[in-house]
């Protein structure tokens, strides 16, 4: 991996969740992902300060998740595509549903209902940022995979919590989280292909155990998952699942 000079989120971070789309079939799959937020303070996550900025400063081993709201995809809208994405986290900005904070990440979470322009053809999530006013505002988007295309994004279609969408969510959410912190406006941490610290280490996932039927690799609270490793950025380099 190589630092090109710009910032990385050093300060605590803070979580903004937008449900988007109609979750009210799916609220277990919410507790999953909530219990799975709450508990991303751990050795999994302290491998990002491997990545520290121009001045040494590191990124905190410390997430919260501070605020969730309910949003509707626009009336009249069948595909929905980056743009509506990115302009349901501005208008919540500018409605003051959640707070503007340049330490926060806002997560786009789309139902299973939502069709999502090049969801499980290109990609299983994504993260970006724009600017509102003077502050960075850093946002991402990870769909809802459970169907018949489940294995796109999923790594088992059996799941230590009992719902393989759910864990596989969580595995992108960590994914898209790492890499927002670690080279969150494009200039900080990447390699000579482009590819940032998670991308190294998708699809890979290191030591695993049995719960059930299912593989996990990570205990968080009172739940297992199985996430996919992250790059360690030490000289021998390598994905793991801590520091």
């Amino acid at each position: 991996m190589r630092y090109h000079g710009g910032p990385v989120m050093t300060g605590p971070v803070r979580l903004y969740v937008l449900w988007y789309g109609d979750w009210s079939a799916n609220r277990r799959r919410q507790q999953i992902l909530v219990h799975f937020m709450s508990h991303l303070s751990s050795p999994w996550f302290a491998i990002n300060r491997g990545y520290p900025d121009a001045r040494g400063r590191r990124v905190a081993n410390s997430v919260r998740l501070v605020r969730q709201v309910s949003v509707a995809p626009p009336t009249g809208t069948d595909r929905v595509t980056d743009r509506h994405l990115a302009s349901a986290v501005r208008r919540s900005l500018v409605d003051q549903r959640l707070p503007v904070d340049a330490s926060g990440i806002y997560l786009v979470l789309t139902s299973k209902s939502v069709d999502k322009v090049g969801f499980l053809t290109r990609h299983c999530g994504w993260h970006d940022y724009f600017w509102f006013g003077g502050t960075s505002i850093k946002y991402a988007f990870v769909g809802d995979p459970t169907g018949p295309r489940l294995r796109v994004c999923a790594p088992q279609t059996v799941s230590p919590n009992g719902d393989a969408g759910a864990d596989a969510m969580a595995s992108t959410i960590a994914h898209e989280i790492a890499e927002a912190v670690t080279n969150p406006e494009f200039t900080a941490w990447f390699d000579d292909r482009g590819n940032e610290n998670a991308d190294r280490c998708a699809w890979n996932y290191g030591a695993r155990y049995r719960r059930g039927r299912a593989w996990a690799n990570l205990r968080l609270g009172r739940r297992h998952y199985y996430v996919q490793t992250n790059w360690r950025n030490t000289p021998e380099g390598g994905c793991s699942l801590r520091p």
